[in-house]
């Protein structure tokens, strides 16, 4: 497969062939830091949500103006890693969505290392990742991979995506869903915590006050936590007691 000049797969250009068999092949174009950034961005709007996603949504999630985040989608729908029709939501195709969830790897398997292995607090781990994330190769990030006995699951809980693609998602629920269900069914008594939101480094330290990360239980309804903050955690149901 293409890589990166830092040796990290490439995502492919449709109509560009990628095979170095024959003498007349060119390497696909490979991607920016920013063009990784947005791939990354539709990933985590859609990640655990399925809301349809604008180009202001993406704005919104990057921090960067509007005008810009409609610029970058045309961009990667004409390389073919994003679909956006007029008035349309946005959405990726199969070659963007592996290219995201190469960058998504690198980036949780980056975060595991720096906590397990360097020291760093959990609140540290995701804006060091943000930088280290498009100078690493392939053969860095598998080498890790085998050094942290390949995990599943980042230190806030978000799934590490296998290296051809594969994710395995947690039929976790947001917790302010889980306290008040759809269909009108009451509410367990425990549930386990099974991912963290890690955008907000003061919630993560707030979580480590209270105690609650992935795996531990939180006693119901009454978590001792802000509307806000149930939308910030979400949760499995607790096995029942035999």
């Amino acid at each position: 497969m293409p890589t990166h000049k830092s040796g990290h797969p490439a995502a492919s250009v449709p109509g560009v062939p990628t095979s170095s068999s024959s003498a007349s092949s060119v390497a696909p174009t490979p991607l920016t830091s920013s063009e990784e950034n947005y791939l990354k961005a539709l990933y985590a709007l859609t990640e655990w949500e399925n809301d349809p996603v604008t180009t202001g949504n993406i704005a919104a999630q990057l921090g960067v103006a509007p005008a810009s985040a409609t610029s970058m989608v045309a961009k990667l729908a004409g390389k073919k890693l994003m679909v956006h029709p007029r008035y349309g939501a946005i959405e990726f195709t199969d070659a963007g969505r592996l290219a995201a969830l190469s960058v998504v790897r690198r980036h949780r398997l980056i975060e595991t290392f720096l906590l397990s292995e360097l020291g760093y607090g959990w609140d540290e781990v995701h804006d060091e990742a943000e930088h280290l994330e498009h100078t690493v190769s392939t053969r860095f990030i598998e080498a890790l991979a085998a050094r942290l006995g390949h995990p599943k699951a980042d230190p806030h809980g978000d799934p590490i995506p296998g290296p051809d693609g594969t994710v395995s998602m947690p039929p976790a629920i947001r917790l302010d869903r889980f306290l008040h269900p759809a269909d009108g069914s009451g509410t367990p008594g425990i549930a386990i915590v099974s991912r963290i939101s890690d955008e907000d480094p003061a919630w993560l330290r707030r979580c480590t006050e209270l105690g609650i990360a992935p795996g531990s239980t939180l006693e119901l309804p009454d978590t001792g936590l802000s509307e806000i903050e149930t939308t910030m955690l979400w949760v499995l149901p607790a096995a029942p007691e035999a």
